[in-house]
């Protein structure tokens, strides 16, 4: 039987600047979002990041698939969320994802989807990679230059440190554009949606820690070739890879020269 999803009262809940609060509001958008989730290598949990007042999370929890909880740091939100989803509210975590433990929730594997605010997008992202043997799956929205920037390929102007960290261990995916028109209040700029599969790599073929250094540093000057631009890291013996830039560089490309750097290392 087909439900009928209506809008909540977006009166309820004040968007504030200071969370990047920008409350979707098209259902059609928000369906899509959802319909995002493949249920990649067959989690049964779902984690939603800032529900706020629940326009994913309507059509979240109507999914048999999986299980859906959500983590809002506005106390405002979580209040709208307990009255509207009352059957949710023992999966409703109050908090900030940037420093959620998910062992005290999660015994198994869970996917990732949410309205991203987007001043720390970022930084959810590379909170993920830090436990992303536990996330098999993330769809989210968020800024379209940003969303496009991840899921670019080498060779692109776009192409840049997120797009090698993320794609070292997932298969990514653009899906959608957003326009500001979606959302209340509306953003000054477009908004994209994206899917991201744990892919097949459980661990780079180097040093994790100067991969990371070496993609970040190769592209703080990306202009230049990568023989200047990774002075930083050390003197490299002459390679190809050296003459290029760093938005040519695959990651496999970036793996053969974190190898190069780390042999340059001290062995203790």
């Amino acid at each position: 039987m087909k439900t009928n999803y209506k809008k909540r009262d977006d009166s309820r809940v004040r968007a504030k600047k200071h969370l990047g609060q920008h409350f979707l509001k098209d259902l059609n958008i928000a369906q899509r979002i959802v319909d995002g989730l493949s249920v990649h290598n067959g989690y049964t949990k779902v984690l939603e990041i800032g529900p706020g007042m629940g326009v994913l999370t309507q059509f979240l929890i109507n999914k048999d698939a999986f299980s859906t909880y959500v983590i809002e740091i506005d106390t405002e939100s979580v209040a709208y969320l307990k009255k509207h989803y009352e059957s949710l509210t023992p999966r409703i975590i109050e908090g900030d994802f940037l420093k959620f433990n998910p062992a005290d929730f999660f015994s198994e594997p869970f996917a990732i989807i949410g309205n991203f605010p987007y001043n720390i997008s970022s930084q959810i992202f590379f909170r993920a990679l830090q436990i992303r043997d536990q996330i098999p799956e993330i769809v989210c929205m968020l800024q379209k230059e940003v969303a496009q920037r991840i899921a670019s390929p080498p060779g692109n102007k776009d192409y840049g440190i997120l797009s090698v960290l993320l794609q070292a261990f997932y298969d990514i995916d653009y899906l959608v554009s957003v326009p500001p028109g979606a959302f209340d209040p509306p953003p000054k700029v477009q908004s994209g949606v994206i899917r991201l599969r744990r892919n097949a790599v459980a661990a780079l073929d180097c040093d994790e820690k100067m991969f990371f250094r070496v993609v970040k540093t190769a592209f703080n000057q990306r202009r230049k070739t990568l023989r200047n631009a990774l002075k930083p890291v050390g003197d490299l013996p002459d390679h190809p890879l050296l003459t290029k830039r760093a938005e040519q560089l695959s990651v496999a490309e970036f793996v053969e020269l974190t190898k190069l750097a780390q042999d340059l290392q001290p062995q203790i």
